[in-house]
């Protein structure tokens, strides 16, 4: 139902924002109206907070009639995440606070799992067993403060975390085996490489067999440039000259469903993971610990950068809860200045909370 902004004294606040009035008069299955009457607080509070909304993140909408829209679905994001209700991490208002949660979905998650073809090709597992002995790894470590992880990215309107995952490992093993730390082209995998499908989704087994072959030129070379989700087409030009150490001598698959193999991995480096982010607290998570009681799931459709691991701290309300520290592609304004934090165990036979532990890899560079 389209509906028409109307500016009402009544409404009104300081920014002069409209409140899409006729909206919240006329009704609709998520109407303004009815989340006004549930949370019990008035329409220009909700006005109020809309206005900050698209102050801070610089919202802009193309009508009146798509920025009521929006406004219904902020409305009814904004009483979720009101409502919320957790002893160990929290969600706040964020870049996405005026899509719905299948919007959300559509651009933001595209990982799919290689082929077992691909997958069996040689790859040897992290170890031969699935209980590796873990009493030569460090008890937290964390691979951004070591200098090993670059600035957080933004993936924007496109299927792509599977490409930001590939070149934050590569990225990671260049920097350990080189001390040199240089930021990849993920718009190369985007565009070039066929055997995925850019925005549409890929893996990140894929990505490193890409980079077998051709490595990656830096992110100053190919910049990205997919964030509308548009993938565009290949610049062949740009792929000659790859960045120095970009070529993946081969690459480690983590023995699957095993926290304690993702821990020993870890430990030696970044390493690329899958997870489920696919439920409306991980599109609204500001920090903390997300624990598996959270029922994230296991229906892995994201990938993102394991980047260390280690217990949170007393002062924290979910003190002594060891975790995974998970950077992600939707840029720093969302979660821990773009990083998540998933509970971890170390046993050897646990998919890990939003299956984290079951899809893991990590290349080896040239």
């Amino acid at each position: 139902m389209k509906a028409t902004i109307l500016i009402s004294a009544v409404l009104c606040i300081a920014a002069a924002s409209a409140i899409p009035t006729a909206l919240i008069n006329a009704g609709a299955p998520l109407t303004a109206k009815s989340q006004f009457n549930s949370s019990n607080l008035g329409a220009t509070f909700f006005a109020n907070e809309f206005a900050k909304f698209k102050s801070k993140f610089n919202k802009v909408y193309r009508s009146a009639d798509h920025e009521a829209d929006r406004f219904v679905t902020f409305v009814n994001n904004l009483n979720f995440i009101r409502n919320h209700k957790s002893d160990s991490y929290t969600v706040a208002v964020n870049q996405f606070a005026d899509m719905t949660h299948d919007e959300f979905k559509s651009f933001y998650l595209g990982y799919k799992p290689s082929s077992h073809t691909i997958r069996k090709l040689g790859h040897a597992a992290l170890t031969a067993s699935a209980t590796p002995d873990l009493t030569s790894t460090p008890s937290s470590i964390d691979w951004v403060a070591k200098g090993a992880v670059t600035a957080v990215k933004n993936q924007g309107h496109c299927g792509s975390c599977w490409a930001f995952s590939t070149t934050g490992a590569i990225e990671g093993a260049i920097y350990n085996s080189y001390n040199v730390l240089e930021s990849l082209s993920e718009e190369q995998l985007v565009q070039c490489d066929k055997v995925d499908s850019g925005c549409q989704g890929g893996s990140m087994d894929n990505g490193f067999t890409y980079a077998e072959t051709n490595g990656l030129a830096s992110e100053d070379d190919y910049a990205y440039t997919s964030s509308s989700g548009t993938t565009g087409t290949c610049q062949s030009s740009l792929t000659t000259t790859p960045a120095k150490h970009s070529k993946v001598a081969s690459f480690v698959d983590v023995t699957p469903n095993s926290e304690a193999a993702l821990k020993a991995a870890v430990a030696k480096g970044p390493v690329s993971v899958a997870i489920e982010a696919d439920k409306q607290a991980f599109q609204f998570y500001s920090g903390g610990v997300i624990k598996a009681t959270a029922g994230c799931g296991t229906s892995l459709d994201h990938g993102v950068l394991a980047v260390g691991y280690g217990t949170a701290g007393p002062d924290e309300t979910d003190a002594g809860v060891m975790y995974w520290k998970v950077k992600n592609s939707w840029g720093p304004s969302w979660g821990e200045e773009g990083y998540v934090r998933l509970e971890r165990t170390d046993s050897a036979d646990s998919k890990g909370t939003c299956g984290i532990a079951m899809d893991a890899s990590y290349p080896k560079v040239a």
